[in-house]
């Protein structure tokens, strides 16, 4: 397959050191959906080209963690454009022998290997309006200076954004110290005794927050033509100038010549190109030594790890990745980071098997006994993030509410089986995690309709329109009539409950059935809104992809064993409900599927899949099973490649609604995959286009992107990646599963692609034996956080 510069909804590299997957350049600038593709975003000089992705061995040492999406992005690349011939039987086999579909005969669907035509421009001008994307993003830009002054007013080992003097340096000077032996670790790294922890600290609460004042689209004119001439006259293409300015801010040109390096800032730009936009700025004066070089690789490697889903890196992995970059010396250049205030640097004590958990009393035991740590270098904006959410955890642990205990009390006596269950952990504790399959959501519906009916203030956001409209579903009526959003729409204010004079939402119980979506700023932004004596709680399937952005908090506090954790005992019914469930303990079980639910298609090469693919949603599916083509959604581990999304997608178009697209690539009745901000996907479909924007239908919802958002923001969208489908259901799904994706596959990503399908399951089948060792062998990639040990010492384990 080819290896082109795109990326899938975590907008970069989630394995940087994973053999051929060249497709993790980030897609667009910081956009964690993949919705745009990085063709130009490179800088040139002697870097040789505008491309902004591709392999780089600057990517090699940050991490083997997954991102968001790492299956995803490794899916269709590999390296070669085409595969072996492979035999259908072993495949059919592996997966139930259930036999083949009907999907004969040729229909004219032609493998299309480049770009589906998604570039482009809306014909017409106008301003743009207030989005739910600014509205939301503003909301968080609130939280996070919140956040921040509260951190700041803190007192810790660094003050944020602050020169750190000889802190630094000797914190490096200990490591070296600690791991050539010449010290022990307790005699370097003695902590002293935390501060006690008042049972429920009075919160500071973010204001309400106010519908986003209409902003300028761009940074100023004038600002964007001084950078413009800056990237000219280092051989950067001009195109970047916009993104620079709006990354560098006021001055923007003044401080990329006096630090070329900043040029990494802009999403899809490479370090050796770079490196080229430096030699052409400085001449002589550039050297692979040069602290700039050095500084702005750290901070790159932190935004690369990010993207992979990390909140921060140890820092031996750091320096050597920073090494492979041809960094001279990789501590100093930590350091340089560290004192210019664009990192922060942490010491986690490690959790021994079989000890106790230090707790805030626990002097005499931190200097008895000597203790391994950790040494983490982060960004602050996930750093201030993770400790604000644990901080808010912990706050709703220990300030439980006594008040209101009979309305709990009737809950509890509304409902039965699990979701009684459920209902008396919610009463006795203000966090409560809860697991369990599509199926399991009637609990935490339950226990929000029996709450709501008690007269509890209870609401529940889920990740997706989707999400919202199966658990209204399940409560017999509207979404907001039976309290149940989006985290997105409560966050921005759009849905869900007011809030009180200080800024909480005005709620006894919050229900998130998506928990494993959450990325650790989101949660940090509801944990923050909630008020003290109000329940959390977090539900959602363990076994489904991670989170788009960086944390894996719901895995994080599942570990931790911080508060009570229910597992329904509902499984998910019928045939697929079997093969999903076995799946998700790592077993690829032959399931009898009498009505044809699961539907095996062997296939030779990506061409052939590509051709059957079309054949099943097109004729096949709506013949057998019944259900139409704007019903069925087919998934595939990559964007780009003979058998990725775009290529899919170019195919459905032009079997299922050709047309010119003269609106940016898109014609009406087109169906799409909007993404309104990092790591969310909305599907749609695509209504008109005028000189407002494009004009979509998303979730029954009308939606206006401006035209020049409508590149960066919207994809064609029958062909979704895993990550892009994720907390969204179709009636069918049709999985391809080309040849050259088997390094792509592992066990959450088969579990959430074939979780997609509620009735029917189409597997498009050229791996072989590939699909059950990576369901048997390959469990999802670590993450490395820090939740859990932020948690230990405020909130003891169950």
């Amino acid at each position: 397959m080819s290896t082109e510069p795109e990326t899938t909804e975590e907008a970069g590299p989630g394995t940087p050191d994973t053999p051929g997957t060249t497709e993790h350049g980030t897609d667009g600038a910081a956009t964690a959906e993949g919705t745009t593709d990085t063709g130009g975003a490179g800088a040139a000089g002697d870097s040789g080209g505008a491309g902004a992705a591709g392999d780089s061995g600057a990517e090699d040492a940050v991490g083997d963690a997954d991102g968001a999406g790492d299956a995803d992005d490794a899916g269709a690349t590999g390296g070669s454009a085409s595969t072996e011939a492979r035999g259908g039987s072993d495949g059919a086999d592996a997966v139930g022998g259930i036999g083949h579909a009907e999907a004969t005969g040729d229909s004219g669907a032609e493998n299309a290997d480049g770009d589906s035509a998604e570039a482009g421009a809306v014909d017409g001008s106008g301003a743009a309006e207030l989005s739910e994307a600014e509205a939301e993003l503003a909301a968080q830009r609130v939280e996070r200076e919140r956040i921040e002054r509260r951190k700041a007013e803190k007192r810790g080992p660094i003050d944020s954004g602050a020169k750190l003097s000889g802190k630094a340096a000797d914190l490096l000077a200990a490591v070296r110290a600690v791991e050539s032996g010449e010290k022990p670790v307790a005699a370097v790294f003695a902590e002293p005794a935390p501060a006690p922890r008042r049972p429920a600290p009075e919160p500071v609460r973010r204001p309400q927050p106010a519908p986003a004042p209409v902003a300028p689209s761009g940074p100023a004119p004038e600002t964007v033509d001084a950078v413009r001439r800056v990237l000219t006259e280092g051989g950067a293409p001009d195109a970047l100038a916009p993104q620079v300015a709006a990354a560098l801010g006021e001055g923007a040109d003044s401080a990329l010549r006096e630090d070329p390096w900043q040029l990494l800032r802009v999403g899809g730009v490479r370090p050796d190109q770079a490196d080229g936009f430096a030699r052409a700025l400085l001449g002589a004066a550039c050297g692979p030594d040069d602290e700039r070089r050095g500084r702005a690789l750290t901070v790159w490697l932190l935004e690369q790890a990010a993207v992979a889903g990390h909140t921060a890196l140890e820092l031996p992995t750091l320096t050597a990745a920073l090494g492979k970059q041809g960094v001279p010396d990789p501590d100093a250049a930590v350091q340089g980071a560290l004192a210019e205030g664009e990192a922060l640097v942490f010491q986690d004590a490690l959790e021994e098997p079989g000890a106790a958990a230090p707790q805030a009393g626990d002097e005499d035991t931190d200097e008895e006994r000597e203790r391994p740590v950790r040494v983490l270098v982060g960004l602050e904006r996930y750093a201030l993030a993770e400790e604000s959410l644990a901080d808010g955890l912990a706050r709703l642990v220990n300030s439980l509410g006594k008040e209101a205990g009979q309305a709990w009390e009737a809950t509890a006596a509304g409902v039965s089986g699990g979701a009684a269950e459920l209902a008396r952990a919610v009463a006795g504790h203000g966090l409560v995690l809860h697991t369990g399959g599509e199926a399991a959501r009637a609990e935490p519906a339950a226990l929000l309709g029996a709450a709501r009916a008690a007269g509890l203030r209870a609401f529940a956001a889920c990740h997706t329109p989707d999400g919202r409209r199966r658990l209204a579903e399940r409560l017999g009526g509207e979404a907001a009539e039976h309290g149940v959003g989006t985290v997105a729409g409560l966050l921005s204010g759009a849905e869900g409950p007011g809030r009180d004079a200080d800024g909480a939402l005005e709620l006894d119980l919050l229900i998130v059935p998506d928990a494993p979506q959450l990325d650790v700023e989101s949660a940090a932004m509801l944990v923050e809104s909630l008020p003290d004596g109000a329940r959390l709680l977090l539900g959602g399937d363990p076994g489904v992809l991670w989170s788009a952005g960086p944390g894996r908090v719901f895995a994080d506090l599942l570990a931790a064993r911080a508060c009570p954790q229910i597992a329904s005992r509902v499984p998910d019914p019928g045939p697929l409900g079997e093969l999903v469930s076995g799946i998700g303990v790592g077993e690829l079980n032959q399931v009898a599927a009498p009505g044809k639910e699961i539907v095996i298609v062997p296939v030779r090469d990506a061409g052939e899949a590509v051709h059957r693919t079309v054949q099943l949603v097109a004729d096949s599916v709506p013949r057998a099973i019944g259900v139409p083509a704007d019903q069925t959604v087919v998934i595939t581990p990559g964007h780009g490649g003979a058998a990725g999304t775009r290529a899919l997608n170019s195919a459905m178009k032009e079997r299922l609604n050709p047309g010119p697209g003269r609106f940016g690539g898109f014609d009406p009745g087109d169906r799409i995959a909007y993404s309104p901000a990092p790591g969310r996907t909305v599907p749609g479909v695509v209504v008109k286009a005028d000189a407002g924007g494009l004009h979509l239908s998303c979730a029954g919802a009308p939606v206006v992107v401006p035209r020049e958002r409508v590149e960066g923001s919207v994809r064609h969208g029958w062909a979704l990646t895993a990550h892009q489908a994720v907390g969204t259901r179709w009636p069918a799904a049709v999985v391809v599963l080309p040849g050259d994706a088997a390094q792509a596959l592992s066990r959450p990503w088969v579990y959430t692609a074939f979780g997609r399908a509620e009735r029917h399951l189409s597997v498009v089948h050229g791996v072989e034996q590939a699909l059950p060792k990576a369901v048997a062998e390959v469990p999802p990639k670590p993450r490395t956080t820090r939740l859990q040990t932020l948690l230990r010492t405020q909130v003891p384990a169950t």
